[in-house]
């Protein structure tokens, strides 16, 4: 008889195990995995889907299973093992008032280590390691577990739920994932080995890109090379060849009236047929788009676009720049070496621990890189936009201002844009005001 109630001791203690792996693996299970194993042929993971889908119904049952395993496991070591642990001791010449008290502290003692053990610690540890493993092998028992317990499992739930409105909370939780959640999965994966420092680096430029406008991503109009259509043809190749680009911009005697883009190739395919070229027969109209447009609705504009090209103007009409599927890519990859030589690094860190700052840097990606606020003071897209507006006016070189823990020195200035910042870390010490602080000279 010893024997079988050793056997029933620790059956409840496996089951306790089993309860408690399943209701771990289930809730720390990843959706994304099991929703690949469901749609595999995984009839466990779309059980494990549908009970992590009611959390509340899924913990009430293991919680009914749990505490009735273990009133049942308590009862049974005190009632039958204690007792016969209390003979046994009688038997070896032990007072009954000793024997009794020690028989029930050795068991009570025993079957809680092992609970804890056997019933809580290696199955957990289990269930992490392979949670949706675990979870697609766990759930088609605690469906039957759950459908017989339902009324029961009905009860605990709105019980629970009421409990939760009288104190206060909500009756669902949250569940939506934050874009800091998935930069901290991303940071994670790359630690971890499972992708590359450079596929980190393109996906946070993926999710950058969401959050910019047109105006954050186009070449501005002094940054173009626009070709006057009133030029003579010799004139228009002369630009042509003096520039790296293959597409550009035209005008019609001002710079505000863009009707479309030429190509370089259109171009001196028409010039080597040995026809007079009629360069207003060669433009090729290009898409108008806002410069508040989203970045993800401008990629869109441009996939419909034959010159891959799109016409940025401002609230007033007026042209300031130009998107091409490049400034895309380059919004996720980063730049790109052209016929000029390297691309220019927008961030140098120096050995002091300072950056040199290109003044076109994009904003989201300097705050980023020195951890600034991402909270905009005003409307604003590069390094030298943030230095704008918290200055309030035009700076000179020499001019300093702190922003989030950092000071920006003004180096360098391109008539009246910035050119250059330099970027150095206050001191831990020097309390940094809410508001940005300019200051004159470094």
């Amino acid at each position: 008889m010893l024997y079988i109630e050793l056997l029933v001791a620790a059956v409840l203690i496996v089951v306790n195990g089993v309860l408690s792996m399943s209701e771990l693996a289930v809730v720390s299970a990843r959706r994304g995995k099991l929703k690949s194993m469901a749609d595999g042929g995984s009839a466990g993971a779309a059980a494990a889907l549908k009970l992590a889908a009611d959390p509340g119904r899924f913990l009430s049952t293991v919680q009914i299973g749990i505490t009735l395993v273990g009133i049942l496991a308590g009862a049974f070591s005190g009632a039958t093992l204690g007792a016969r642990m209390a003979a046994v001791l009688v038997e070896a010449g032990i007072p009954q008032r000793f024997a009794e008290p020690v028989a029930y502290g050795g068991v009570v003692a025993a079957i809680t280590y092992l609970s804890l053990i056997v019933g809580e610690l290696v199955p957990k540890q289990i269930a992490l390691r392979n949670a949706e493993g675990v979870a697609a092998a766990m759930a088609p028992a605690m469906t039957v577990l759950a459908r017989i317990s339902a009324p029961l499992v009905w009860l605990l739930d709105v019980s629970g739920k009421a409990v939760l409105g009288l104190l206060g909370g909500s009756e669902a939780a949250n569940a939506a994932v934050t874009a800091d959640e998935i930069k901290a999965l991303i940071a994670d994966a790359e630690s971890s080995g499972t992708i590359e420092p450079r596929a980190r680096g393109m996906i946070s430029g993926v999710m950058r890109l969401g959050d910019r406008t047109a105006q954050a991503l186009m070449t501005p109009r002094p940054d173009l090379d626009v070709i006057d259509i009133r030029l003579e043809p010799s004139a228009i190749l002369q630009a042509i060849a003096a520039s790296v680009h293959s597409r550009f911009p035209i005008c019609d005697g001002s710079d505000d009236l863009v009707p479309g883009v030429i190509r370089t190739k259109d171009l001196l395919d028409a010039q080597a047929k040995g026809d007079l070229v009629d360069v207003r027969s060669l433009v090729r109209p290009a898409p108008i788009i806002q410069e508040t447009m989203d970045a993800l609705d401008v990629v869109d504009t441009l996939k419909k676009s034959a010159v891959h090209m799109a016409l940025v103007h401002d609230e007033y009409g007026d042209f300031v720049g130009i998107v091409t599927t490049a400034d895309i890519l380059e919004a996720i990859a980063g730049a790109f070496r052209t016929d000029d030589g390297e691309p220019e690094s927008e961030a140098v860190e120096r050995a002091d621990g300072s950056w040199l700052i290109s003044g076109s840097m994009p904003f989201d990606e300097l705050a980023e890189l020195l951890g600034l606020p991402t909270k905009r003071i005003t409307d604003f897209h590069t390094a030298a936009g943030m230095v704008l507006s918290a200055m309030r006016r035009l700076p000179a070189i020499g001019d300093a201002v702190d922003i989030g823990g950092w000071r920006f020195e003004v180096l360098d200035m391109d008539g009246r844009r910035i050119d250059k910042l330099l970027a150095m870390r206050l001191a831990p010490h020097r309390r940094v005001l809410s508001s940005p602080t300019p200051s004159r000279g470094a």
